[in-house]
């Protein structure tokens, strides 16, 4: 695995060169991350897959300003996988990157004929005193994604380096993604989605409870889902082995 860039966008890589006869994994973060959320995916799906994790702009290593809204992060991601020629694409999205997964099959349908949605849901609702404690104290959102965003089975060695990794995003930044987020609602729109869909949903997720994944899984023509245990939102860091064995069946 290592680190490339394409103009001001970083992302993480799996392998030097893309292989044209296998899929493209490419895996987008939450509000307010980057794409260290996903490492360990890339790094452990590279055996059935192209893998790599994109910066969203203003994110980790990427320069550009963030985006406003979920549809224009999608038109971003579209742009950036139409841009390197990646080789049949499958974005695989958390939370936010979920709902720009979502978009993208919805508005950009034809570049793609797999989608994955992580911990997310076809609406998200975001707590509105969230938006003043992004603003007045980020060490306190910091610690309310701790506490609200793990399950409380996860140890502290798991979740640090996220943690640390989520201090350095600009609260300007974060502040906006969750406004992104608030404002999203596909409710209407999800049985248009004709790609094949795979839904994760993890057993102790506050922030898009299992009920988000089951709406899913319901309103998306043919979606399969698989429902992990012992895991909150951030299930990709908490159960890697379990997240990484359904993405490679669903591939098959």
């Amino acid at each position: 695995m290592k680190r490339d860039r394409a103009g001001e966008i970083s992302f993480l890589r799996g392998q030097d060169a893309w292989d044209e006869k296998r899929p493209t994994l490419v895996f987008i973060h939450g509000a307010g991350e980057s794409a260290l959320l996903w490492e360990a995916q890339v790094e452990g799906l590279g055996r059935v897959a192209n893998t790599m994790a994109l910066d969203l702009p203003g994110h980790g290593e990427s320069g550009g300003a963030a985006r406003k809204s979920v549809p224009d992060y999608a038109a971003f991601v579209a742009d950036f996988i139409t841009r390197l020629a990646l080789p049949r694409p499958v974005p695989c999205g958390l939370s936010m990157g979920g709902a720009i997964t979502q978009q993208l099959l919805l508005d950009h349908g034809g570049l793609f004929r797999e989608g994955i949605i992580v911990s997310s849901g076809a609406r998200l609702r975001v707590w509105p005193g969230l938006f003043d404690l992004i603003v007045k104290d980020p060490g306190g959102y910091v610690a309310w994604i701790d506490r609200m965003g793990f399950s409380p089975k996860t140890p502290e060695p798991v979740k640090r380096p996220f943690l640390e990794d989520s201090r350095k995003t600009d609260p300007e930044v974060v502040w906006g993604d969750f406004k992104a987020c608030d404002a999203f609602d596909v409710m209407p729109r999800l049985a248009e989605i004709r790609q094949r869909v795979l839904v994760i949903s993890a057993e102790d997720d506050r922030l898009t409870p299992p009920k988000y994944g089951e709406y899913l899984e319901q309103h998306i023509p043919g979606a399969r889902r698989v429902h992990i245990l012992d895991a909150g939102h951030f299930v990709p860091i908490e159960k890697p082995a379990a997240v990484n064995a359904a993405i490679a069946s669903f591939l098959k």
